[in-house]
């Protein structure tokens, strides 16, 4: 039974009493009561007779709201890595708050949290419904993006200087750590500035949300990848087809490909440690498949098989992640230089698509689920909730403390459903 988080954890916190009537009454809404929680665990057997069920609370639309959208300015930032989806998202925000709500003041900063430091001197975008108009077509984000981290008091003191209440902030775990630092000072100044979260991460790993945006376009196009080095390794006669694909710590991308796909014949991912050499090793699996079919296909996510390289220095990037050794080299040179000492010829193709994925416009299914995102963030935040993120669990959208989504990571379990289903579909011991 997994560690449920306590009520505390869960409850999202607030700016004050909601006493305005929401502009929404007009338009027949379904207005979610604050009192609807969805369960964590759909599993009857996590269910404690007699205890309060762990529950997140729901998402959606209230009928009254904290702020006076006649006199409201807001903000919105994306942060990190590109992702599909990003643009989606940014316009889903602008136009509900400019026709669900008449918010007319609203401002994207520019180059990430960079933008929301003076000294960097990124002037924001005033953001209307007429330039946000074609984005949800575009990959990227028109607001631009950076990592790292940048002062808490001088980003808070833009806002002041601004006139913004409302900060919506599209990142992943470190730019949710950011919108938390910033949450945290409001709270201290004791300041009636909300801070809203859309988890923005490609790889599907934030805790406590079942999916992010861009995960599935991510999927989809890595397949198309799959498929092209499927190709060029059965056209060659020991053909070798190595793929790397996101996954810094999770192996979701590499995995749920592997199942869509269904050519891939090792799936290699962070949560599962490998050999590359002896009997058991990757190097003997592929040479015992090349003498049986004489072509193999390998999925490897960039986190993989770290364990494999020497010690590193410990550095990190700006964003504060550790640098990682790089896989798929590494597969390509061992692969190569292992069958040249056996005398055996073998055509290896190496692809590496990270950055042609991560630059693509959102699917359609993306795209609905990003702009349902957008909605949701806006109704949240005009609520007077703060510091948290609208996530997705159990079928329903949530809202989710920023502390406790950025307390951990979610991983493929090595044991669970999903890496057998990838072990069934591959093949693999």
């Amino acid at each position: 039974m997994p560690a449920w988080p306590t009520p505390d954890e869960t409850r999202i916190a607030t700016l004050g009493t909601a006493a305005r009537p929401s502009p929404l009454l007009r338009a027949a809404e379904p207005f979610v009561d604050d009192a609807e929680r969805v369960l964590l665990s759909t599993r009857v057997a996590d269910l404690t007779a007699g205890a309060t069920p762990p529950s997140f609370e729901r998402a959606g639309p209230r009928r009254q709201i904290f702020h006076d959208a006649a006199t409201l300015g807001c903000g919105i930032v994306t942060c990190g890595g590109l992702c599909p989806g990003l643009n989606n998202v940014v316009r889903s925000i602008v136009l509900r708050l400019w026709h669900g709500y008449g918010v007319h003041r609203i401002l994207g900063f520019r180059y990430g949290y960079a933008g929301l430091a003076t000294r960097h001197g990124h002037a924001p975008l005033t953001l209307t419904p007429d330039m946000v108009e074609p984005l949800h077509n575009q990959g990227g984000t028109r607001l631009g993006t950076s990592r790292g981290p940048q002062d808490v008091d001088e980003m808070l003191e833009h806002m002041i200087e601004l006139d913004l209440s409302l900060l919506f902030v599209l990142g992943g775990d470190g730019g949710l750590r950011g919108a938390a630092a910033l949450a945290a000072e409001i709270a201290r100044r004791r300041l009636p500035i909300g801070v809203i979260g859309i988890p923005k991460t490609i790889d599907n790993d934030l805790a406590w949300t079942a999916r992010s945006f861009g995960f599935g376009t991510a999927v989809e196009a890595a397949c198309r990848v799959l498929a092209a080095a499927h190709v060029e390794a059965r056209a060659a006669w020991n053909g070798v087809g190595l793929v790397k694909l996101m996954g810094r710590h999770a192996g979701f991308i590499a995995a749920h490909a592997t199942l869509a796909s269904a050519d891939v014949n090792m799936c290699l991912v962070p949560e599962v440690p490998f050999a590359l050499d002896g009997p058991d090793g990757l190097m003997a699996a592929i040479e015992r498949r090349l003498a049986a079919k004489h072509h193999v296909l390998i999925a490897v996510a960039e986190g993989a098989g770290q364990e494999l390289f020497a010690a590193t220095d410990g550095s990190r990037d700006a964003s504060g992640n550790l640098k990682l050794q790089d896989i798929g080299t590494l597969l390509r040179e061992r692969i190569a230089a292992y069958f040249a000492t056996r005398g055996v010829d073998v055509a290896l193709r190496y692809i590496d698509p990270s950055y042609a994925i991560r630059s693509l416009p959102a699917n359609a299914l993306d795209a609905e689920y990003c702009l349902v995102l957008g909605q949701h963030a806006v109704h949240a935040g005009m609520s007077g909730r703060t510091n948290m993120l609208v996530g997705s669990w159990n079928g329903q959208l949530v809202h989710v403390p920023i502390p406790l989504a950025v307390h951990g990571r979610r991983t493929l379990d090595p044991h669970g459903e999903e890496w057998q289903r990838v072990l069934e579909s591959t093949g693999q011991a």
